[in-house]
């Protein structure tokens, strides 16, 4: 584990979305981060794609989980 150094006002983002998304602050920035890094791998990719590529890797059919 190592430490980030990011500026105050990325922090206070973080720290806001952190608590609207039930994540910790720096589970937050880890999702944000890993999202990034696969939106510049994946540059045609909408968020959407991506996330629904993400689910299929870790085996998680979302229609059964919304009931559909």
């Amino acid at each position: 584990m190592g430490i980030v150094k990011i500026g105050d006002q990325l922090h206070e983002d973080i720290r806001k979305a952190s608590s609207v998304m039930v994540r910790s602050i720096n589970a937050q920035a880890e999702y944000w981060i890993k999202v990034g890094m696969l939106a510049e791998a994946n540059p045609i990719m909408t968020f959407s794609e991506i996330m629904s590529e993400q689910m299929k890797q870790a085996d998680v059919d979302v229609r059964k989980v919304i009931g559909g």
